[in-house]
């Protein structure tokens, strides 16, 4: 190895130490800023910062490299940028009203040795402007599809556009135009089919935009639709039964409203007596001659609906009269237990439907004839029981104090002559049979 002369080793280490003095200053002095994001007419504030600063000028330019602030000093003839702080190590500029021309990349700029360059790049938000929501159609009808229409024009970013009808959230089909002065322009389509229930739901067009909130527009659905049908029995209550009167009253809803109601009786005429008075049918006088299917037909100008009564007349209600038996015994009183079997029989008459009072379930006869059957029977019963209980009561009595007068002369003599007499009357005895 070749030996340097000494005063080369030396000046190789001069150079050692330059560098590495050189080294720590620029570790020492860190030049920072941070990017700015701003709404079109607002404010922004760019700060250039220095950690550890040696007495080094600081100055902020703008994107054409211009010097809008040297130190605490503004060169560039902008009023809008203002000084909001300056020292040693901090250069604070604002910039109000911001507009669209005023993005771009910041440069604060340190004059250390070497130079040192920090970069805010100013981005600026455009909000959209109010939604345009249009439809198709005006009126749709049910079953139909339709297609809604909404725009967001001019801004930047882009915005994007959500659907909702009502509740629910509907998927559309989005475009972005983007036009000469980096604005953008957004479209969204959405179809569907609709239903009666649709009619009078909002659907809504909801703006998501960084610069916006709660940006929407609305529209109602108009839907059209065939009537409803439901007819409505207003007279009689229950059953309807022969000599009865019958009101029906026919109830129609649609959009628009039904234009036309009418009735008829299906696969028959209708009775001819029948009074059909706007959307109530009359009938009076039932019989069971007018048993049949009624139907209510309204239409408008989407289609026709109907609804249908079926009609069947039963027999008039009719009453039998209450069996009341007074059974007499042969002294011509009323026996008690068969007054309490006369009053249980009316009893259970009367709890027979139809029995008490009219009522609208149909009469059984054969359970009403079979009961009367039972009640005779058991009169019929009672009396014979009776008959042989007074038989078997009824006697003649027998005595001896007439004994002997057949053969006496006179009454005196029959009575003296009679076996005992008077003075035996103690001993008289009687006998049944």
């Amino acid at each position: 190895l070749l030996s340097l002369p000494l005063w080369a080793a030396e000046f190789t280490a001069h150079l050692a130490l330059t560098h590495e003095a050189h080294s720590e200053r620029m570790e020492g002095q860190n030049l920072a800023t941070d990017n700015v994001t701003v709404i079109e007419g607002e404010s922004a504030t760019i700060s250039c910062r220095v950690k550890n600063n040696d007495d080094s000028v600081i100055q902020l330019l703008n994107p054409n490299r211009q010097t809008i602030y040297f130190r605490d000093l503004r060169p560039l003839k902008d009023s809008r940028f203002q000084l909001v702080n300056f020292s040693e190590n901090e250069l604070r500029v604002s910039l109000s009203n911001v507009s669209l021309s005023d993005e771009g990349r910041y440069v604060c700029q340190l004059y250390s040795d070497p130079p040192q360059e920090a970069y805010a790049e100013i981005t600026v938000l455009v909000p959209p402007g109010s939604p345009i929501i249009e439809s198709r159609d005006d009126m749709v009808n049910e079953g139909n599809e339709t297609e809604l229409t909404c725009t967001a024009i001019g801004s930047k970013p882009a915005a994007s556009i959500r659907w909702m009808k009502g509740e629910e959230e509907l998927t559309g089909e989005a475009t972005v135009e983007e036009t000469y002065d980096r604005m953008f322009t957004v479209t969204s389509r959405v179809r569907f089919s609709v239903t009666k229930d649709d009619d009078g739901v909002p659907v809504d067009c909801i703006i998501d935009h960084p610069a916006a909130k709660d940006l929407l527009a609305q529209r109602h659905l108009e839907v059209l639709y065939k009537p409803e049908v439901k007819i409505v029995v207003t007279y009689p209550e229950g059953l309807t039964r022969e000599g009865d009167n019958l009101d029906l009253s026919c109830i129609a809803e649609g959009k628009p409203h039904p234009h036309q109601i009418n009735w008829l009786r299906v696969d028959e005429d209708v009775p001819p007596h029948a009074v059909v008075t706007g959307s109530d049918l009359y009938i009076e006088n039932l019989n069971k001659s007018y048993n049949g299917t009624y139907r209510c037909v309204a239409s408008n100008s989407v289609g026709e609906a109907y609804d249908d009564y079926v009609l069947y007349v039963y027999d008039a209600p009719t009453t039998s009269p209450t069996p009341t038996t007074n059974p007499v015994n042969t002294q011509g009183t009323v026996r008690p237990h068969l007054l309490s079997l006369s009053r249980a029989a009316s009893e259970v008459l009367a709890h027979i439907p139809g029995r008490a009072k009219e009522a609208p379930q149909k009469i059984d006869h054969a359970v009403i004839g079979g009961v009367v059957a039972v009640v005779m029977f058991a009169i019929l019963c009672a009396l014979i029981v009776l008959g042989r209980y007074f038989a078997r009561h009824k006697g003649t009595y027998f005595t001896h104090e007439a004994k002997g007068a057949d053969d006496a002369a006179d009454a005196d003599t029959a009575i003296i002559n009679a076996e005992g007499g008077h003075n035996n009357t103690d001993e008289k005895k009687e006998y049944y049979i």
